[in-house]
């Protein structure tokens, strides 16, 4: 007799959407399938689905007026489908801050969730927003379980001297220290070196995160021991619409000249800078690489973007003592080869470099064979769903596969 199919939903929740995967833990972990709720809150929200076949793909208009709704719009899809693939044993979910306190995925509880909405205010365009989704769930399927990962924990053991800020030192006693982002990601990334190399999975690696957040990271031995994200998302290098690292003094200036209050400031290194803020026009890559040559304002962007993940890369193959491998991932990692070569130009010092046939076909590894190229340079999709599902799996005790 057949066992019963076993589900696994994988959440990634943003402040207007939704982003899931539903995994079968039958046989071998793997996906069914994914999609997306889009304009949650807003007019025209978007429920759209791929799956395997033509049968379960689609685009929709959907009423989503919160997120309670578009919990119930997902849920109630799932359900629908039940009769061929079986119900949900587990709902993991990514969360974007643990805090000091949650360094590895765990089981949602009711104290742990009173302890989430005490860490709001670390991260207020995510957090709250996540927490809904977890009392929707919650609510509608008490018995559930539900498990949650924590995007800071791959960082959690940072040296002291890459965690802490150089502020008056009270302020580290509240948790005010360089967190870290991307954790998931770059966990997915070492998971893969182990396998594909474990030789060099111990060595100087750079991760590079290149979506519409961006971040880099330095591992040596496995471990993370510095990471351009600080404190919060919006730190590090620039990004699509974030500002990455200001200067503090600024906050002051445009308060006293621009009237902008601390709100306002944060609106705008979150959502109208970047990218965006410096090209005008578009926090998107690839519209600004289409119109570089006629648009200084994109060029200039571009150069920026571009000199700025230069930099961080040196400055991390300094605290690693050199750089064996770097690797790229996120939509622009994987995608754009002339953003990887316009990084990796001028780093032949450091033994970066690319073979330009490789870079433009996508390839696995795109570093060239030369006696000079010692750092091998590798592309890697991004895949954070399969760590949450993994360790889904490992706590409600079912076995991959």
């Amino acid at each position: 007799m057949n066992e019963a199919p076993q589900n696994i939903l994988v959440i990634n929740g943003g402040s207007s959407s939704i982003k899931f995967a539903l995994y079968s833990a039958s046989q071998h972990l793997h996906t069914t399938v994914r999609g997306q709720i889009e304009r949650i809150g807003m007019s025209e929200a978007m429920f759209s689905v791929q799956g395997s076949d033509h049968h379960e793909t689609f685009t929709r208009q959907v009423d989503a007026h919160n997120y309670a709704g578009a919990v119930a719009l997902l849920m109630d899809w799932i359900l629908a489908r039940q009769k061929n693939d079986g119900g949900l044993i587990a709902v993991g979910h990514r969360i974007v801050h643990g805090g000091s306190q949650y360094v590895e995925p765990q089981r949602l509880t009711p104290p742990m969730l009173d302890e989430l909405r005490k860490l709001t205010a670390l991260a207020p365009a995510h957090l709250p927003h996540e927490i809904q989704l977890l009392e929707a769930i919650q609510k509608r399927y008490p018995l559930l379980p539900q498990v949650v990962c924590f995007d800071t924990a791959f960082h959690h053991d940072l040296p002291d001297v890459a965690r802490r800020i150089a502020i008056p030192r009270r302020y580290s006693d509240k948790g005010v220290r360089r967190y870290g982002f991307h954790g998931l990601s770059y966990q997915f990334l070492m998971d893969e070196l182990h396998g594909i190399d474990s030789a060099t999975a111990q060595g100087r690696i750079v991760l590079i995160h290149l979506g519409n957040g961006v971040s880099l990271a330095a591992v040596r031995d496995g471990k993370s021991i510095d990471t351009s994200m600080g404190f919060t998302p919006i730190s590090g290098v620039m990004m699509g619409s974030r500002s990455g690292d200001v200067d503090p003094g600024l906050v002051g200036f445009l308060a006293r000249t621009e009237g902008i209050d601390a709100e306002q400031f944060d609106v705008m290194v979150n959502s109208r800078s970047g990218l965006l803020g410096v090209s005008e026009t578009s926090a998107d890559m690839r519209e600004l690489l289409a119109h570089e040559n006629e648009d200084h304002r994109a060029a200039e962007a571009i150069a920026l973007f571009c000199y700025q993940i230069k930099k961080c890369i040196g400055s991390f193959a300094a605290a690693l003592g050199g750089l064996d491998l770097l690797v790229f991932t996120g939509g622009m990692g994987e995608k754009s080869p002339v953003v990887r070569a316009r990084i990796c130009e001028g780093l032949g010092f450091l033994g970066i470099q690319l073979d330009a046939t490789r870079n433009e076909s996508n390839a696995a590894v795109i570093s060239a064979d030369a006696a000079a190229a010692t750092v091998k340079v590798r592309v890697i999709p991004a895949n954070e769903e399969i760590v949450i599902a993994r360790a889904v799996c490992r706590i409600v005790g079912v076995p991959e596969g």
